[in-house]
Formats: structure tokens, C-alpha cells, sequence
């Protein structure tokens, strides 16, 4: 029982410290725009797919496989 005594307001303590962790997200914008990261995610396969090989060189190992096909 006298453990009681020490673990509520323990308890009580974190639930004051995550409200205010979930406020401060909230006043600096942490949750202004929540589709942007989504959507971001389906964008930057497109970006990487179209980036050229570095010094003009062509994939070899693609052309070696098919070769051996």
C-alpha cells in the first residue's frame, strides 16, 4: 500500500510531462501537414529512377546477365 504513495504521482508526473510534449508539438507545428510526409515517400522513387549513371557509364551488370540468359 505504501507504494501507492510513491507511484501515483509518478504516474502523474509523466502524464504532465506528455501533455506538455504533445503541446509544444502541437504550437510548433508539428502535425501542420500531415499528407506532405506521405506523399513524399511515393515521390522519391520517380526522382531516383530517372538519375543518370555518374561519368557517362553504363550499367554493366544488367548487360552482363542477359548476356548469360
Amino acid at each position: 500500500m505504501e507504494s501507492l504513495y510513491v507511484l501515483i504521482p509518478i504516474a502523474l508526473l509523466f502524464v504532465v510531462i506528455a501533455v506538455a510534449v504533445f503541446f509544444f508539438a502541437v504550437r510548433s507545428d508539428q502535425f501542420e501537414d500531415l499528407e506532405r510526409q506521405g506523399m513524399n515517400i511515393l515521390l522519391d522513387d520517380e526522382a531516383t529512377n530517372k538519375s543518370s549513371p555518374k561519368d557517362g557509364q553504363a550499367n554493366t551488370e544488367s548487360s552482363d546477365n542477359a548476356n548469360e540468359r
